[in-house]
């Protein structure tokens, strides 16, 4: 079941709020809502917010045998899943047009941007590799959830810890936490989504990190995924309004300064959790 479309008043009033570069819940049209990032007791359990837009990640490791083409390559696999209540829009069991766009999108910027080493998986070449599940929950829809989902999925991975192990010969010896320290993921970098709405009238700027309303009744999507070394990861448009080289550009300028915004935030939380657990930073 589909909810409601937005009613007429509904999108004069937000179309006239835009043209005055107002936004219903007070915010500027570049401004993002302050993301809200809680750790779960295990390592790897992270619950992220934009806003009422919630998302839970998690990420767990096993020992397998690598695909025969890639011998010394570990395997990520990325599993999203939108929740009914998250919104009325969504059913078990029939993926939506946004969970299927959300699920592309996130194997894009975590796995294929090459966020993680994957040679850095490898235990034994050809017999063990690490195989890391990140598991995404979208708990509640308030707009934008792809930039929730992503920032969840990377804070993750960072913030997960796989168990040491020992190779003598063909023998791997696995140890508990409680015999050696975890080890951090090997990663390359750290991608941010950034989500840009635009509305049919040309003259209404672009907002940034759109909520269900603005993502609504917007004429187009487009997401950018930097990292705050100002590496662009990729680039998607949804719909069909034009732009031009010039607003692509400023566009892009802007994601960066939000890039490293998020790179200092998601830095300082996890160095704050990690205090609180008395863990030694690696």
């Amino acid at each position: 079941m589909r909810p409601p479309s937005p009613s007429i008043p509904e999108k004069e009033f937000l179309f006239t709020a835009l043209k005055q570069s107002l936004r219903l819940d007070g915010r500027s049209p570049l401004e993002l809502r302050p993301p809200v990032l809680s750790f779960g007791p295990e390592l790897g359990w992270v619950e992220c917010a934009l806003g009422k837009t919630r998302v839970i990640a998690h990420v767990d490791a096993k020992m397998v045998k690598p695909p025969p083409e890639r011998p010394f390559e570990g395997i990520i696999t990325i599993h999203s899943e939108i929740s009914p209540m998250a919104s009325s829009e969504y059913e078990i069991g029939r993926p939506s047009e946004e969970e299927i766009t959300i699920t592309r999108m996130l194997d894009k910027v975590l796995k294929r941007s090459d966020a993680v080493d994957k040679e850095s998986l490898c235990i034994l070449a050809g017999q063990r590799v690490w195989h890391l599940r990140l598991t995404l929950h979208c708990l509640a829809d308030a707009g934008n959830m792809l930039d929730c989902a992503c920032l969840a999925g990377i804070v993750a991975l960072k913030h997960f810890r796989r168990p040491d192990v020992e190779v003598i010969g063909d023998e791997v010896t696995v140890h508990p936490a409680s015999e050696r320290a975890p080890i951090p993921l090997s990663m390359h970098h750290t991608p941010f989504c950034l989500t840009f709405a635009f509305f049919p009238d040309p003259e209404t700027s672009p907002v940034l990190d759109p909520s269900q309303l603005e993502q609504r009744l917007s004429a187009g999507l487009m997401s950018v995924a930097l990292n705050a070394q100002r590496e662009l990861c990729v680039v998607q448009k949804l719909g069909g309004v034009p732009l031009s080289t010039d607003e692509v550009l400023r566009i892009v300028n802007v994601a960066v300064i939000k890039a490293k915004e998020l790179d200092q935030l998601v830095d300082t939380r996890l160095k704050e959790d990690w205090a609180g657990r008395n863990v030694e930073l690696i």
